[in-house]
């Protein structure tokens, strides 16, 4: 029985990883990539993972792969998933999914003697994407360089 149980964690596992890709690179084309943000895939995958969701669908699959007796049904929700997902490869689904993970409107950040309002677009490890209102363009902002 334990060995059952750790086949379908990981089962649960792989299956959750290869919905996760899809989903992020969905975003990652149609919302990063489309902004001209400059960072790699690996990052906005490591980075914007919710370990909670991605556990519980990985514990979930592992249950439908091992344990769920109907192989037909197991399969329907799971390309119900992998549609599901995939919805984020369409340009105007993948911006507005993006637009409500990583963006924030009406934002004011203090840089050195300067003001910026407007759009947080994306906030990365080292750098902040910033549409400032007044400028009408998008601009990089160090981390380091905010004022609190």
């Amino acid at each position: 029985m334990t060995s059952k149980v750790i086949t379908a964690f990981v089962t649960g596992v792989f299956f959750a990883f290869f919905l996760d890709f899809f989903f992020i690179l969905g975003l990652f084309l149609n919302y990063i990539e489309a902004q001209g943000i400059d960072i790699y895939y690996n990052v906005l995958f490591a980075d914007h993972q919710s370990f909670f969701l991605f556990f519980t669908l990985a514990g979930f699959l592992g249950y439908l792969f091992i344990f769920f007796k109907n192989s037909k049904i197991t399969v329907i929700i799971f390309f119900a998933l992998l549609l599901l997902v995939n919805l984020t490869q369409i340009p105007f689904i993948g911006k507005g999914v993006g637009e409500m993970l990583f963006s924030k409107e009406n934002q004011i950040i203090s840089s050195g003697k300067q003001t910026f309002i407007g759009t947080l677009v994306y906030e990365g490890r080292n750098k902040i994407w910033f549409e400032d209102d007044e400028l009408q363009r998008i601009i990089i902002i160090q981390k380091d360089s905010i004022n609190e």
